[in-house]
């Protein structure tokens, strides 16, 4: 699966910083590199359906084996070694003799920091080994997937090092003498092996962080299909940001792949399209996803026109912005490779007229791809009617209820038809 940045901003995948949104619920790493890869995770998910299938099968053993994961693997342990294998080694031969016994009192006394940071480095070292060792013992059990079996494979290959046994004698009642030899050591013949151990962990780090977000928040495994015939199926879906989300239930297939949805303004179009879309994006992750049950056929990508921004460096208008966003939708789908594709409200930049000829311009060209899955909400129902006697479309809308004193409610439930509700008045 393929997303831009405008898809993951569009749903809200990150907030400022990189850190918020939904990537906040489904982070729970407990390194920087675990949460660096699970990001890296989030804008390249799997390739292909083979690719997606190992993958939800490693999360799905790391979330019925939680207990597996080893603890003794910190942030800071990362950190210290970085800055161990970065930092200056001004020997130029191994300590030996009388000077090494000299030098360590020599450390101890005058240059303390030096000594323990030698001594703190060590050991960390030695964590990140015996928590890798712990990993790749899960190998030997019965059930491990393919994926994850060829990930603790690399790690096992790693902790061959001649000098890892070594390493892992090392305890707080290690003479500094033997210390300054490992550390020598270690600083020459390590910093490439421990970087791939560190990768190595890190990718385990965010297999586990996927699977503990999916038990913590109760959520399901999707089903995952093939690419074709494309298909979507949701039960009780909702949006994981939300306090008291409504669920939702739709369905898609080539028979009838595009919604078009309608209703009142703040009646929750654009809340449950961004919900399909994180569904559909978390399944492509490989891990739970927000809803009872979740059937869907592999997607090369998801395409979100959601917000555009003008552009007054660039000399570009609102509408000039949705069309550029349209054009590049419309050059996607030329593919036959399956996308899920997510309008909200089209061509709000022009005026009534122009965006309903735009929008049924659009929808036209669209109706002509049966590869993709595609929803669009609009004001304009006008153009819905239009296009009523369709069979291929599914016409939804969501409910607002309307009160003689001019007062509404919304219910935000999901129902077949088209909407003649309008309310922008009264909000006004």
């Amino acid at each position: 699966m393929q997303n831009d940045k405008i898809t993951l901003k569009d749903l809200s995948m990150f907030t400022a910083g990189g850190t918020g949104g939904v990537f906040a619920l489904i982070d729970r790493t407990v390194t920087q590199g675990g949460r660096d890869a699970l990001r890296k995770h989030i804008n390249n998910p799997p390739p292909d359906h083979k690719e997606l299938t190992d993958t939800q099968d490693a999360v799905k053993f790391w979330a019925q084996n939680l207990q597996l994961w080893d603890s003794s693997v910190s942030n800071g342990t990362l950190v210290m070694l970085d800055k161990f294998f970065e930092s200056a080694d001004t020997a130029g031969a191994p300590p030996a003799g009388l000077g090494l016994v000299m030098n360590g009192m020599f450390q101890k006394l005058f240059n303390r920091q030096q000594y323990f940071f030698t001594r703190f480095s060590l050991t960390h070292l030695s964590d990140l080994l015996k928590g890798c060792t712990a990993l790749v013992n899960i190998e030997s059990g019965t059930g491990v997937p393919p994926l994850l079996a060829r990930e603790l494979g690399l790690m096992k290959k790693e902790l061959e090092h001649r000098l890892v046994p070594k390493v892992l004698q090392v305890n707080k009642e290690t003479k500094y003498a033997e210390l300054a030899q490992v550390v020598y050591q270690a600083r020459r013949e390590m910093k490439g092996m421990v970087a791939r151990l560190m990768a190595s962990y890190a990718r385990l780090d965010a297999m586990q962080s996927m699977a503990r977000a999916t038990v913590e928040h109760k959520w399901a495994f999707p089903l995952l299909l093939p690419e074709m015939p494309v298909r979507l199926e949701v039960k009780d879906l909702y949006h994981p940001l939300l306090h008291t989300p409504v669920a939702y239930n739709i369905s898609f297939d080539t028979s009838q792949n595009f919604l078009v949805l309608t209703g009142a303004n703040m009646s929750g179009k654009t809340t449950f399209m961004r919900a399909l879309g994180v569904g559909a994006l978390l399944a492509h992750l490989g891990m739970g996803v927000p809803a009872a049950e979740l059937k869907i056929s592999f997607m090369e990508g998801i395409i979100t026109n959601m917000h555009v921004e003008d552009d007054i460096f660039k000399g570009e208008s609102y509408f000039f912005a949705e069309v550029k966003r349209m054009k590049q939708t419309a050059e996607k789908l030329l593919q036959d490779k399956p996308h899920l594709v997510l309008m909200d409200e089209l061509f709000k930049g022009t005026n009534v007229h122009d965006a309903c000829e735009c929008t049924k311009g659009v929808m036209e060209g669209l109706l002509c791809h049966k590869s993709h899955l595609m929803v669009l909400s609009t004001h304009l129902y006008e153009v819905a009617h239009q296009f009523s006697a369709l069979p291929e479309i599914n016409f939804s809308y969501f409910v607002t209820n309307l009160a003689d004193d001019g007062s509404y409610h919304f219910t935000y439930e999901l129902k077949k038809g088209i909407s003649d509700d309008r309310i922008g008045y009264r909000i006004l």
